[in-house]
């Protein structure tokens, strides 16, 4: 995944995902943004109040995907990192998100996988993956 204040180039969309701790849900998605589309969106991830690591049940749910997120560190959220950004999901971040003109914003209703098991986050991983292969289908061109 890229820096979080890099902004998206010419040719390559750019998605920001944004939750309180990004820690569960925002690094879940960015994840498979990245995986999916394979460096043809530009991917970055923060949150409101991000927390010290991302969620262990979170990590193993994504490695029984085959992707590993263990080496992820939850990031800010930053004025900058949404210019920067194409499309800004949100993911239960409430009015903290900065909002700016021309940018698309979605805001998906998702369950806090925050102090949960690996089971319970794994509803949650599969719900974020079907909402990302749609936007991945909308965002890069068929091959």
């Amino acid at each position: 995944m890229s820096d979080i204040t890099t902004g998206a180039t010419a040719d390559r969309p750019s998605v920001l995902f944004v939750c309180v701790h990004n820690a569960g849900r925002s690094q879940m998605a960015a994840a498979y943004l990245t995986h999916l589309t394979q460096g043809a969106v530009e991917v970055r991830s923060a949150g409101s109040a991000p927390a010290d690591a991302v969620n262990p049940a979170v990590v193993a749910a994504m490695a029984e995907e085959g992707i590993d997120i263990a080496a992820e560190i939850p990031k800010v959220l930053t004025s900058d990192a949404v210019q920067a950004s194409d499309v800004v999901i949100t993911m239960g971040c409430g009015d903290v998100c900065p909002i700016f003109p021309g940018k698309r914003y979605l805001d998906w209703q998702l369950d806090d996988p925050a102090g949960q098991g690996v089971a319970a986050v794994r509803p949650i991983r599969d719900e974020i993956r079907a909402r990302i292969e749609k936007l991945a289908a909308e965002l890069t061109p068929p091959p």
